[in-house]
């Protein structure tokens, strides 16, 4: 069956009650007992309903419960007979996972749904009479949570684990939220599993489970998952640190004072406010004690001050902030910049009377719900709100987290399943984000912004602005060419702190493209991929010239094949939008980025993936590579007889004795002869020799040779030479 039957004696357990928020464990023993009452009901409802209805209304005064009650019946009645590990009623499985949900506070449909999760699994019953009985909604939810269950978490199968759940789970989070509980409950019960079993579920709950947790916002659930796989995994530091929370237990607790005093000064500012003592869990514990080397009684809590509207909380630390000594270093704001998982509350941390420093966390009472429910606390996102039903196949959820859009995207967009499973990971792994505040420079000129100015977009920590480039543009961050970190010229590679200011220099067309140095400053998963399909997609080669390597030359994004195979946007452009024409009728042409070739240079091509051809000069390195590997060439022609009368842009390299004023010498000259800069850069001088590389835009081709001799009669230069014969020649150099 797909739930872990077994006995409730888990090693564990018996430390779990402190630092760990209960989901109402009297009430699941309440349940046990009133499931061996049978279904007989009383005023309405089931006995074993009783407890999960009454916690229901809590959150859901209005809730109809007809429909829940028709919903036990029958998963009762699918399930009879059949008994847990530990010799339980299995009925009692579904009914602990829907009064975790109901503690939660998910709604009546969630409820619905995990009472039959596992029905069509395990039971006669099928997934068509689910839906004629209780809607195509439920049906949803139901056939989604049995698809998840029906997935191989053993090590073989990991690269292709998440890629199921997130095809199973659709665009529905309520389907992960019902796993999640589905999981806790049998985590809660794992004692009689053989101990190589236990381990492995707990892996499989640490590396993929917590960390979906987590990004779904459910914070109630991935506390009390740490501390039961931290009990398996990890039994001598749970113990060590169940017993150091046992030896405090018996001390005053330093936080009560401070919590009392901040009651005290809210109450004389008019500001009506809880506030709380809110114990850590133990993994939480364990992790200060790890960043603290040693404990004291206000590091195995936090206050928890909670407030009915946003400016309260402002005002509540307005007090904080007068009548305590403030930390300044522990502040987050993360109500003006919420987390990517909803999260919202202010931190900040005071000295208390005697010295100790009390972290504190200031947040409304709807913010205290979603930041322990996360979207279990949003309700359904996907009730009507005008009265009428969604169309079929749109399922577009206002409240999805970002984070679940790009996993669905990844999963269409990445074949390679070991690929997506390396990024998957890496994006589960980050722990530690910043947010940064990003308002686009504009790529016509005009002093108009693309988008809203100081739009705040959150990272990972370590992240460089090539993450935030395509973080906030998706693919269209391939154009992207520099960046302003708070006002300054920064390259892509910058790493970003949190707080800072960013304003990404997007080029005024699209002939710009990601190089394979990118790979080496992308921390994001989303960076990652989508620069490395637009690396595979163009098929250039990965040398360029010596220095900053510069980006492929053609039309980008659009040389790059779409993910569902249909031509590239360059296949269908104008006919008088490339310089040159390939002898392979219909195929896409651009210009190769290592050599930059331009009429008249005698040229070939080659076919690369989504049907283009890359034109590349026939005394480039790389024409000779592919020959080697067997690639046939393919015929390409200048276009029209004017050949010359063509932009272009080319890429050439100075050699030079090095002195002053060379560089401001040498853009004197380009501008001269009509040549636009697109990028340049200077090497360190190397025996009183400086290279220089300047990528330009020439409006006539022709007008190349005369650019050449102007720049080799710059007093120093010695040489000109086209990027392709410099790298011939590089290796000469001493």
């Amino acid at each position: 069956m797909s739930a872990e039957a077994t006995n409730p004696g888990n090693p564990g357990a018996a430390g779990r009650g402190r630092g760990r928020r209960r989901l109402e464990l009297r009430g699941l023993r309440r349940i046990g007992r009133a499931a061996l009452l049978g279904p007989a009901p009383r005023d309405g409802l089931p006995h074993a309903l009783e407890h999960v209805a009454k916690v229901h209304r809590r959150h859901h005064p209005d809730a109809a419960l007809d429909t829940l009650a028709q919903a036990y019946l029958l998963a009762e009645s699918s399930h009879r007979g059949q008994l847990r590990k530990s010799g339980e009623p299995y009925i009692t499985h579904p009914l602990a996972v829907t009064l975790i949900l109901a503690e939660l506070g998910a709604e009546t449909t969630t409820l619905i749904a995990s009472l039959l999760h596992d029905t069509v699994e395990d039971t006669d019953l099928t997934l068509d009479q689910v839906r004629e009985r209780f809607g195509a909604e439920v049906g949803y939810l139901v056939d989604g949570v049995t698809k998840l269950e029906k997935v191989d978490y053993g090590a073989a199968a990991e690269p292709e684990t998440f890629r199921k759940m997130l095809v199973a789970t659709g665009n529905d989070v309520r389907v992960m939220s019902i796993k999640l509980a589905d999981r806790l409950h049998n985590m809660r019960t794992l004692g009689v599993m053989r101990p190589e079993k236990q381990a492995r579920i707990a892996k499989v709950t640490r590396d993929v489970l917590i960390p979906l947790a987590e990004r779904l916002g459910v914070q109630a659930l991935k506390a009390e998952l740490e501390d039961l796989v931290f009990a398996i995994l990890h039994p001598e530091e749970y113990a060590t640190t169940q017993a150091l929370v046992l030896e405090y237990a018996g001390r005053p607790d330093p936080l009560a004072d401070t919590a009392e005093r901040m009651r005290t000064v809210l109450a004389e500012a008019g500001i009506d406010a809880e506030v709380l003592v809110r114990p850590r869990h133990l993994v939480s514990v364990h992790r200060v004690r790890l960043a603290r080397r040693e404990l004291t009684g206000a590091d195995l809590g936090r206050l928890l001050v909670l407030v009915a509207e946003d400016a309260d909380c402002y005002a509540v630390l307005g007090e904080l902030h007068t009548c305590f000594t403030p930390v300044v270093s522990e502040f987050k704001d993360f109500i003006a910049t919420p987390k990517f998982n909803l999260y919202q509350s202010l931190h900040t941390a005071v000295t208390g009377p005697s010295g100790e420093i009390a972290e504190t966390l200031i947040r409304t009472h709807q913010m205290h719900r979603v930041a322990e429910a996360g979207v279990i606390a949003l309700g359904n996102p996907y009730a009507p709100t005008d009265g009428s039903d969604a169309p079929e196949g749109e399922r577009a959820d206002p409240t999805r987290p970002g984070w679940l859009s790009r996993l669905l995207e990844w999963q269409r967009t990445t074949p390679d399943p070991d690929t997506f499973w390396t990024s998957l990971r890496d994006d589960l792994a980050q722990d530690r984000e910043i947010t940064v505040f990003c308002a686009d420079a504009p790529s016509d000129g005009s002093d108009a912004t693309d988008g809203a100015a100081g739009e705040a977009i959150g990272l990972p920590a370590g992240a460089s602005c090539v993450d935030a480039a395509y973080e906030r543009h998706g693919e269209r961050a391939h154009c992207c060419i520099g960046a302003r970190v708070n006002g300054r010229l920064a390259t892509l590679a910058t790493v970003l702190h949190d707080g800072d200011s960013l304003q990404l220099l997007m080029a005024p067309d699209s002939a710009a493209g990601p190089s394979p140095e990118w790979l080496d400053h992308a921390r994001t998963p989303a960076a990652r991929l989508a620069i490395a399909r637009w690396l595979s997609g163009a098929q250039e080669p990965a040398v360029g010239p010596q220095g900053p390597a510069e980006p492929p030359s053609g039309p980008s994004p659009a040389g790059r094949p779409a993910p569902d195979g249909e031509p590239p946007a360059a296949a269908r452009a104008t006919p008088g939008s490339v310089l040159a024409v390939a002898d392979l009728p219909g195929a896409a042409v651009r210009l190769a980025g290592c050599c930059t070739p331009v009429p008249p240079d005698t040229v070939t091509g080659f076919a690369v993936r989504g049907g283009a051809v890359t034109v590349h000069r026939a005394l480039c390195p790389v024409v000779a590579r592919m020959a080697a590997t067997g690639r046939q060439p393919v015929g390409v022609r200048w276009r029209g007889a004017g050949q010359g009368a063509h932009g272009c842009r080319v890429t050439l390299m100075a050699e030079a004795f090095s002195r002053p004023h060379l560089l401001a010498d040498l853009t004197e000259v380009i501008a001269a002869q009509g040549a636009a800069v697109v990028s340049a850069a200077v090497e360190p001088p190397h025996e009183q020799r400086v290279r220089h590389t300047y990528t330009l835009h020439l409006p006539n081709a022709a007008g190349l040779p005369s650019l050449m001799r102007a720049m080799r009669q710059v007093p120093g230069v010695f040489d000109v030479l086209r990027a392709g014969r410099v790298r011939q020649t590089a290796a000469m150099r001493p």
